[in-house]
């Protein structure tokens, strides 16, 4: 199966030698033999010749806004929108959660609660059950299009795991990050952030990201409709699960 992964971003130049580029990261993530996986880096204006390029597309995080005027980030959300109706599965990651989230219908914005850095704890209220993933952001989806529905949420981010159907799922936070990447951007980017931000992005490594659990939910998203092509089943859309599922997670 060819995973294509829509990169938007850099890692910055002196961090590129240690930790590679964030395809990479994400080539380590879901790393299986049942994948190949091709880069496209759409924030140099290289992008797939058609969405059938790949069976199934990894969105990136990256530094950009959604609402920036680029011309690589309209054509971007142009082939999300040509992807979703065409039922070809996605991922979205920190940007690329805001802009599938863009793209479709809904509204990003400043977060109220400020920069949020470090690990954050999710309530999964599809799984009833909390996560924890590595974060670095800003902004936020703040008005969530009709197609979406919110599985996981924390205390600062109501919208941060968002299912739309059975074929796009995207996260505010980072699944492919280490714990030393985040660290070691605080030398680069780390004074736009309050003590309190970096003291938590400090506490990273004492905090272990549920990584097992987002590959095994990534992969079956991918696997799902190339076992679905196989089967021969129907690919009429699923509609939005009613919200307010129940859950453990409180008042979140």
């Amino acid at each position: 199966m060819k995973i294509g992964i829509l990169q938007c971003d850099h890692v910055p130049a002196g961090l590129v030698g240690r930790h590679g580029d964030y395809d990479q990261f994400f080539m380590g993530l879901l790393a299986d033999e049942r994948f190949e996986f091709s880069t496209f880096p759409v924030v140099d204006g290289v992008f797939p010749s058609s969405i059938d390029e790949a069976d199934g597309w990894v969105i990136t995080g990256g530094a950009s806004s959604v609402s920036d005027p680029d011309e690589w980030i309209g054509r971007l959300k142009e082939f999300v929108r040509d992807a979703y109706f065409q039922r070809i599965p996605m991922l979205g990651v920190c940007f690329g959660h805001q802009l599938i989230a863009s793209a479709l219908g809904g509204d990003v914005g400043k977060s109220k609660s400020g920069w949020t850095a470090g690990p954050v704890e999710y309530c999964r209220t599809d799984l009833n059950t909390r996560q924890i993933a590595l974060t670095w952001h800003q902004e936020e989806v703040t008005l969530l299009p009709d197609s979406a529905r919110v599985v996981g949420a924390s205390e600062c981010c109501r919208n941060a795991i968002l299912r739309y159907g059975d074929t796009v799922l995207t996260y505010q936070g980072h699944p492919e990050i280490k714990p030393g990447f985040l660290i070691d951007l605080l030398a680069t980017h780390g004074a736009m952030l309050p003590a309190t931000v970096r003291e938590n992005v400090l506490r990273s490594k004492l905090r272990p990201s549920s990584t097992r659990d987002f590959v095994d939910e990534i992969k079956k998203l991918f696997l799902e409709r190339q076992n679905r092509q196989k089967a021969g089943a129907p690919q009429n859309a699923k509609g939005p699960a009613t919200a307010g599922e129940e859950s453990e997670c409180g008042g979140l």
